[in-house]
């Protein structure tokens, strides 16, 4: 059996055309393969901005100097508890590495980003089918929110809200 030594990292600027990689594997894997559309240029600007503060950010797991894990993620603030948090937008471990531990340490790395800066929530959404990870999450003591509904407005629904073409 081979040993592995994984690593968690906040990602670089170089890591990103392994992060999209990774983008669209987690695609394929949610039954959407054809939906990315995001560019590596998208994840430069939001990640490493040349000017500004990053919109998002990544960490990603490394085995063997390869970029096989990541958590993208960004803040968000609750008014009822005054604080920001983060939302976990994807979290992702390539197939050969999913029991070596890197998606609960991708998570715990989150965790304690959370607890160090007083943040109060860390958040995130998974499909109802994706049983594995619903498993994996209630084992390390994430409880579902069924009381709420997810609600989106996007495509030309957005851009006729919004006053455009």
């Amino acid at each position: 059996m081979t040993t592995v030594d994984p690593r968690i990292r906040k990602a670089r600027p170089e890591d990103v055309p392994a992060i999209l990689r990774l983008v669209r594997e987690l695609a394929a894997y949610e039954r959407e393969p054809d939906a990315v559309e995001a560019c590596e240029d998208d994840f430069t600007q939001a990640l490493f901005p040349a000017e500004g503060v990053p919109t998002a950010y990544a960490h990603v797991g490394e085995v063997d100097g390869q970029v096989v894990a990541m958590a993208l993620w960004f803040l968000t603030f609750s008014t009822w508890t005054g604080k920001p948090g983060i939302h976990l937008e994807d979290l992702y471990v390539a197939p050969a590495f999913r029991t070596h531990g890197l998606g609960k340490a991708l998570l715990l790395e989150l965790a304690r980003i959370c607890a160090k800066r007083g943040y109060r929530r860390l958040e995130w959404w998974v499909l109802t089918w994706n049983t594995p990870s619903i498993e994996f999450y209630e084992a390390i003591g994430a409880r579902a929110m069924d009381e709420w509904i997810d609600y989106r407005i996007d495509g030309q629904t957005l851009i006729r809200l919004g006053g455009g073409a």
